[in-house]
């Protein structure tokens, strides 16, 4: 079983990159992010020609997140974080499929820090963190997969100072993101590629893909079964230099 996730950076208008990679990775089951698309304007339709069903938690503009299933129907169950009745934010979504739960989520990306975006940010991820708790102990086989806006340690980024004073760096985020793992969770990437620069995301600016300069915010968490039968995990670094290409790649991992 192959299952990815992909920060799409706005699904109607990379939808013929996405049916592209579809076509040649044929992931079984899909976490997108970013949809910036009512729940409406959703391409249902065509993700199901390209023979995906789809459940998706959209935004008009901003944010979204969906999960996509080859030859199937993801079963919901749930939408949105609880611990906050006022977010109004499109960032979660949970299925069942092919046997898996999988998430798709859609951290707040924290900028400018300090300040109210920051603080949301990490009152975000505590209230993630307690679902993910939640899945551990049901001892459910689980993918925590999405794009979760920090890069977990230095190893993850170029090396640079530029982004230095960025949410995705700082200790604070950084020990959001280890918290989660540290309830037990396999960082699949990191796993299968233990040393050496694995990136997920090269920003539009700067020359940044051409100089290779990139970060890893796109994550794969594993249940402690799933961690067993992990038989490979990558990044489909080409699928980011094409023609209208996202600014991220898709992560992915095989599953024995």
């Amino acid at each position: 079983m192959k299952i990815a996730t992909f920060n799409i950076n706005g699904v109607n208008g990379r939808l013929p990159r996405l049916v592209e990679w579809l076509d040649e990775a044929q992931p079984d089951i899909v976490a997108l992010q970013e949809l910036k698309c009512a729940d409406r304007s959703f391409p249902a339709k065509a993700l199901a020609r390209a023979g995906y069903g789809a459940i998706w938690h959209g935004q008009k503009s901003w944010h979204g997140v969906a999960i996509l299933a080859r030859g199937a129907e993801p079963i919901e169950t749930s939408r949105g974080l609880a611990g906050d009745d006022d977010d109004g934010e499109s960032r979660y979504v949970e299925a069942a499929v092919k046997g898996v739960i999988v998430t798709s989520l859609y951290a707040p990306n924290g900028n400018p820090q300090p300040g109210p975006r920051f603080d949301y940010k990490l009152a975000w991820m505590e209230r993630l963190k307690a679902r993910t708790r939640e899945l551990w102990e049901s001892g459910l086989p689980v993918v925590l997969a999405g794009d979760f806006n920090v890069v977990p340690t230095d190893a993850d980024i170029y090396a640079t100072t530029s982004y230095n004073n960025n949410a995705l760096v700082q200790p604070q985020s950084r020990a959001s993101f280890h918290a989660i793992v540290d309830q037990g969770w396999t960082d699949a990437i990191r796993a299968r590629h233990p040393s050496g620069p694995v990136y997920t995301f090269w920003d539009y600016k700067r020359d940044r893909w051409s100089r290779d300069a990139g970060l890893r915010l796109d994550h794969l968490l594993l249940s402690a079964d799933l961690a067993a039968r992990l038989a490979d995990a990558g990044v489909d670094k080409a699928v980011r230099g094409r023609d209208g290409a996202s600014d991220h790649a898709p992560a992915w991992v095989v599953l024995s």
